[in-house]
């Protein structure tokens, strides 16, 4: 009997015993390892903080705009990016300009030459004559051959009988952004002694003043229909008009009573950087976009010290200084904070006006969007980075609420200096951003930056990449502008400074800016200079970075180049 217990105890260790065993045994190796996998991936994720790419280029942040943000947030001197900079150019509406065929198909003169013409040669220019049109839009199209022309306005009488004003808008031939420009420039006419018209000049860049605004029974000048409907409802900037960025206004206790509205209030957002400043406004207005809300805005701004000469955090500034507030009010529902308090004030109590309080950004947008209160007030603490705005926008919300970057463009002020730049540079421009300053200096972080941006280095590095005796537009943060002359010999080379006159206080950005600033001058400020600076930059033929261009140095220090993403 024990001989057949141990055949039976034996059994179980045979062929297809051992093989079912086995299966079971890496079935539960796997689900193990399955685990464990899980779990590693899941602390990954949890203390997984991305570097933040809003201040990688400009081909790097739409990637950002879509991506998880972390709320670490250095400080940064560079232009911010705004709603023009994503967008991606129209080729097809951008094809569509005037050419000298379309001049001569376009427009019949309403003259014919005379065989006598004496009595006519010294008669004044009638500017509003076809013939007058049609020879200024062709004297127009030959002397600027580096820009495009999208139409024409009719010509305007100058201050004398042989002046014509006439406007036009245009963009650079290379153009890179999805921008229009208007210019305005006066026209200098003759006519020979068989009555031909001949265009003995053209002013200087906006030199064309009665040709600015549009009068009211002014007949429409001269441009290529587009093709498709699609493309005459392009939303894109237009630099050089006049700006109307006055205030909003409710236009009655009733109108004001049925909006509802969106304030944010405190938080630590402020005096930071102005990449800072403007991803945390974009969670604000994209939360009023969800809830269908107007946000009610401060627009005094504190500039950081980064940007300033005082190098001291400056408050008073004013969002119109640096972005188009104009389009943001035709294009979203925006109040200016202090009218609306002011109307708030006088009419919450009479008319029952409700208010909800909120004082955790944890409190997502999602669950406001049943709050049938008048006002949604946001208050922020004062425990960073717990108290900044754009904490709203992440986590849950990040997927949910948008930031609607298409309603932020930068100041059409700034960019019409940027336009006059290159304008007096004929468009015709190659240029190069060269960084010294405090990164030449730290050898440690930077070994070869100083060498690399040397004058010999630069010819050197320049000779393969610009022609000589180009203009060079030189975009740099060296103060010392004469430390590039030996550039001088190859190069015909322009900085910043040399266009000082256009925002010196005979200025038209002075004027207007110290109108908008209740008669107080605006000071030409760090931030401006840099955004002036890098967009004339970015609208060169050719653009050479410092980085990836002129030395073999990392943009962030010693070995950081192979965590650019």
């Amino acid at each position: 009997m024990s001989g057949r217990n141990l055949l039976s105890r034996t059994g179980s260790f045979q062929a297809e015993n051992l093989g079912q065993e086995a299966l079971a045994l890496i079935g539960n190796l796997c689900f193990g390892i399955f685990v464990v996998v899980v779990l590693i991936f899941t602390i990954i994720a949890v203390t997984y903080e991305p570097e933040d790419p809003l201040f990688h280029p400009s081909t790097k942040i739409t990637t950002f705009l879509t991506s998880t943000s972390n709320a670490t947030f250095k400080s940064d001197n560079s232009v911010v990016k705004t709603g023009e900079d994503f967008m991606a150019p129209n080729q097809t509406a951008f094809n569509n300009f005037i050419n000298i065929t379309d001049v001569d198909n376009g427009v019949v003169a309403t003259t014919t030459p005379n065989l006598e013409c004496e009595g006519e040669v010294d008669k004044p220019i009638d500017c509003t004559d076809q013939e007058v049109f049609h020879v200024m839009m062709k004297a127009a199209i030959e002397k600027f051959p580096d820009i495009h022309f999208y139409r024409f306005g009719k010509p305007v009488h100058g201050p004398d009988d042989g002046t014509c004003h006439m406007a036009w808008r245009f963009r650079p031939r290379e153009g890179k952004t999805a921008s229009f420009y208007k210019d305005y420039r006066s026209f200098v006419i003759s006519r020979s002694e068989d009555c031909a018209l001949n265009v003995v000049r053209i002013g200087e860049y906006h030199s064309g003043g009665n040709a600015r605004k549009r009068k009211k029974n002014q007949k429409p000048g001269f441009e290529k229909k587009p093709e498709t409907q699609e493309l005459q409802q392009v939303s894109l900037p237009e630099v050089g008009e006049t700006v109307n960025d006055s205030l909003p206004v409710i236009e009655s206790e009733g109108s004001f009573s049925r909006g509802r509205y969106l304030v944010y209030l405190g938080g630590g957002d402020r005096c930071k950087s102005m990449n800072h400043y403007l991803w945390s406004f974009m969670c604000a207005l994209g939360e009023a976009e969800y809830l269908n809300r107007t946000l009610v805005m401060d627009l005094s701004i504190c500039l950081s010290s980064i940007y300033t000469t005082s190098h001291q955090d400056e408050e008073g500034k004013d969002f119109r200084f640096y972005f188009d507030f104009e389009h943001l009010k035709e294009s979203a529902s925006v109040l200016d904070q202090v009218q609306f308090w002011s109307d708030w004030n006088k009419w919450y109590r009479k008319d029952k006006l409700g208010l909800h309080l909120v004082e955790d950004f944890k409190v997502t947008p999602m669950k406001l969007s049943g709050v049938e209160d008048t006002l949604i007030m946001r208050k922020f603490g004062s425990m960073e980075p717990d108290n900044y705005w754009y904490r709203v926008c992440e986590g849950e919300a990040e997927s949910v609420v948008q930031r609607p970057w298409h309603l932020v463009w930068k100041s059409k002020r700034l960019m019409d200096i940027v336009s006059a730049i290159a304008s007096r540079l004929n468009w015709d421009f190659d240029s190069v951003h060269i960084v010294r300053g405090e990164k030449a200096r730290n050898k440690e972080l930077w070994p070869n930056l100083d060498a690399d941006t040397s004058p010999v280095a630069l010819l050197s590095t320049l000779e393969d990449k610009v022609e000589d005796g180009r203009n060079l537009y030189i975009a740099t943060n060296e103060p010392d502008t004469s430390f590039f002359d030996p550039l001088k010999d190859k190069y015909t080379t322009h900085f910043i400074d040399e266009y000082k006159d256009l925002w010196d206080e005979n200025s038209e950005w002075y004027s207007e800016t110290t109108t908008l600033n209740n008669g107080n001058p605006v000071e030409f400020d760090g931030y401006m200079r840099i955004s002036v600076d890098t967009e004339v930059f970015l609208r060169g033929k050719k653009q050479i970075e410092t980085f990836n261009g002129l030395t073999k140095d990392c943009k962030d220090g010693v070995n950081t180049c192979s965590l650019v993403i």
